[in-house]
């Protein structure tokens, strides 16, 4: 039993989540510090202040607010929880979009220009079709599809450059970046698509729910009354599951790694690695474009189409997502909920405290500051384990019992006593 206990420690997957767990433990535990001494340094707070946005960091979406004396109250919180799950959705698909790039050797920093266009073309297929001719599902299809195509295209081009010019990717995906956010403003300005029926809100893109058309919630909002969630969730997970059984189970899969370990390797074995560079980017592409259709096909959020001098956070913040999974799929569904509860544990501390939600943004920042180290603790891990083997390696030979002779003795002669 300690034996495969002892295995299952040296695996690198293994070492691969306790590398994660860590970095999260240690942001979280410099994340408390910070509201102590902020805490502590204004009168408005004091001691009782800090301590209460300590219990938040590490409990806050499970706040439930305060009771008549003014204490903090926790329990189960449906409606936090499922907004929780609304905003891990984008997060999750963002994140599998760099963590599929990662596996196969490339830097997928384009994922917000992806967002974009997806963003562009799930608002422009959900909003122009109309409702009154085409049923509502069939126009939620056709836009989550139309999201994804034109996430995927836009992945193609950084690929394309990569591949048959060898220009760097990351470079290739900054220019696509700004190019779409340039793109998509100029497609929204003037259009037909702008909110002009609530006056204050020109800047926006009309909601998918104006032409009927939103993700069902397939009973999840009496689950989690009160909150945003819908069944984009689910998609979510699923399209995690397909890309895991992609990565892991089949031929493309191991093509799309191959090359991504070594392309020249690759290509000597008799793998297309051309092809294959510009379907990975593809792929990612399609990913983020899904992550801006399940967004904005809920129905109840709004885009702001005025995008040239902005880039989503979102594409960006799928970097860490795969990052502290170690872009394996299954773990970004679990890293996604993590970065999501982060920013609903801010609006908590908001609502609850004196303290502002973007000292959760110092937390986050920690936390990808550290899971980008997250190979140097594995290392730290490995070499723990190895000098543990060691040990114990040194120490079985004086443990091991003398073998006993032809006679029965202990091999020394005699009577062995």
């Amino acid at each position: 039993m300690k034996q495969k206990g002892s295995n299952l420690l040296e695996r690198d997957g293994t070492k691969s989540v306790l590398a994660s767990l860590i970095s999260i433990f240690i942001g979280l535990i410099v994340g408390g510090v910070i509201i102590l001494i902020v805490g502590l340094g204004s009168p408005e707070l004091g001691i009782t202040g800090a301590w209460d946005g300590i219990r938040l960091v590490f409990g806050g979406l499970f706040a439930t607010g305060r009771d008549a004396a003014g204490a903090l109250t926790f329990g189960f919180n449906p409606t936090n929880m499922g907004n929780m799950l609304f905003r891990a959705t984008p997060l999750i698909l963002t994140g599998l979009s760099v963590a599929v790039a990662f596996k196969t050797g490339l830097f997928n920093i384009g994922a917000p220009g992806q967002y974009l266009m997806g963003t562009a073309a799930t608002l422009m297929l959900a909003l122009g079709i109309p409702s009154e001719t085409v049923p509502a599902g069939l126009i939620w299809v056709i836009a989550f599809l139309g999201g994804i195509l034109a996430g995927a295209v836009w992945g193609c081009i950084p690929g394309l450059v990569k591949a048959f010019l060898n220009i760097n990717e990351v470079l290739a995906c900054i220019m696509t970046n700004w190019i779409a956010a340039n793109l998509v403003t100029w497609m929204f300005d003037g259009s037909d698509y702008r909110n002009l029926v609530e006056n204050t809100k020109s800047g926006y893109i009309y909601k998918t729910s104006f032409n009927g058309v939103q993700t069902p919630k397939l009973g999840l909002d009496k689950l989690f009354p009160n909150s945003q969630v819908n069944g984009g969730i689910l998609v979510a997970i699923v399209i995690a599951v397909l890309i895991y059984i992609l990565m892991s189970k089949t031929t493309l899969g191991y093509e799309l790694k191959a090359c991504g370990a070594n392309r020249h390797a690759a290509r000597y074995a008799g793998i297309a690695d051309k092809r294959n560079i510009v379907l990975s980017m593809a792929i990612a592409g399609g990913l983020s474009g899904a992550a801006a259709s399940l967004y904005y096909l809920s129905g109840n959020t709004e885009f702001f189409w005025s995008t040239y001098q902005s880039l989503p956070a979102t594409g960006f913040n799928g970097i860490p997502v795969a990052l502290l999974a170690a872009s394996h799929p299954i773990a970004v569904v679990f890293t996604g909920c993590f970065m999501s509860m982060l920013d609903i544990v801010g609006l908590q501390m908001t609502n609850l405290t004196a303290y502002n939600e973007y000292i959760t943004d110092v937390i986050i920042a920690v936390i990808v500051y550290l899971s980008a180290f997250s190979l140097v603790i594995k290392m730290l891990l490995s070499a723990r384990g190895k000098r543990r083997a060691a040990a114990a390696e040194q120490a079985a030979p004086a443990a091991a019992p003398a073998k006993d002779g032809p006679d029965g003795t202990d091999g020394k002669g005699g009577d062995g006593v």
